[in-house]
């Protein structure tokens, strides 16, 4: 605990409870889907920068947004492990706090918007299949990307500035694995009402002014879908868009129940498992989710991998 006239220069972060022996088998849980996730997203990357038949807009998107799951899974996980490891409690100083909360907040702006550029790049595919090559050149695509991570990072700075202007004279014990702008607020001693009702506000442009162009794209997606005469072309049109969907439905879904919310103080653990499958479990999905239902990346990754077992014949 910390006396009424000073603010924390370091955190502690509490973690996960239970015994030395359940972190040890956590650790062993998370550090699996950490790896399986560098491994899964990098490989996609590849396939993508390697392979022709990929060198598409849909694709040069997904591997931006593969890139944007390893970076979101690095930047807590590691930390993670690390306190479930450590016998005692973790401690991370307040600049190393602040850029925690700054590229998490970040990278998860950023692809938001990525994934609102995805829809519409589906839409055109599939309502306007005639014109896609000359609405999505290569130009078009690398500028949505450029606007995705500067817009990304951008946003982020004044609503972390915000979180940090307070005083944490509460304690410096944050009931969390990482720097969470809720717990935060929570050992302040100013008003914070006013900041957590702008963060919200802000977490509402964000996230539905993302998610409206999804929503708009699909609606058109499945519109022209449905008129599509025969069933194998509903099918084959569908599952252009079946991988990209899935994924804004769970990434969206979770975010929403966590930012999106008035009060950002709320409970510790209802926190925890939601912060658990953004930065864990959808990092982790990411690669089945778009191969496993993707014909041309299932058919580049079982080239690579002849081409890989020719080399190492040879």
């Amino acid at each position: 605990m910390m006396n009424n006239l000073s603010s924390a220069t370091e955190f502690c972060l509490l973690g996960f409870p239970g015994s030395q022996e359940l972190h040890h088998i956590l650790f062993a849980i998370f550090f699996f889907f950490y790896s399986a996730t560098l491994m899964g997203n990098t490989v996609i990357i590849m396939i993508v920068c390697v392979d022709k038949r990929l060198w598409s807009p849909m694709y040069f998107f997904l591997g931006h947004l593969s890139a944007l799951e390893i970076l979101v899974t690095t930047i807590i996980v590691p930390v993670m492990l690390w306190g479930l490891l450590l016998p005692g409690i973790q401690t991370i100083s307040l600049a190393a706090c602040v850029t925690q909360l700054f590229l998490y907040l970040a990278v998860g702006t950023t692809e938001f918007a990525l994934l609102g550029a995805m829809a519409v790049d589906r839409y055109v595919a599939v309502c306007n299949p005639l014109r896609y090559n000359i609405i999505m050149n290569s130009h078009t695509c690398i500028w949505v990307v450029i606007v995705s991570w500067v817009f990304g990072f951008l946003s982020e700075i004044w609503p972390v500035y915000a979180t940090f202007q307070f005083t944490f004279c509460k304690s410096n014990l944050l009931d969390h694995f990482f720097c969470d702008r809720g717990q935060l607020l929570k050992l302040s001693c100013g008003d914070t009402l006013f900041t957590e009702f702008v963060l919200f506000l802000m977490a509402v442009v964000i996230i539905i002014g993302s998610l409206a162009p999804t929503i708009v794209s699909y609606t058109y997606i499945i519109s022209t879908i449905l008129k599509i005469p025969t069933a194998s072309g509903r099918r084959k049109a569908f599952s252009t868009c079946a991988s990209h969907f899935i994924f804004v439905v769970i990434g969206y879904g979770s975010c929403l129940f966590l930012f999106v919310k008035p009060k950002q103080t709320q409970a510790a653990e209802y926190n925890k498992i939601v912060s658990l499958f953004i930065s864990v479990v959808t990092p982790f999905l990411n690669p089945f989710i778009f191969t496993l239902r993707n014909d041309k990346v299932k058919e580049a990754l079982r080239d690579g991998m002849k081409r890989c077992c020719r080399l190492v014949k040879d």
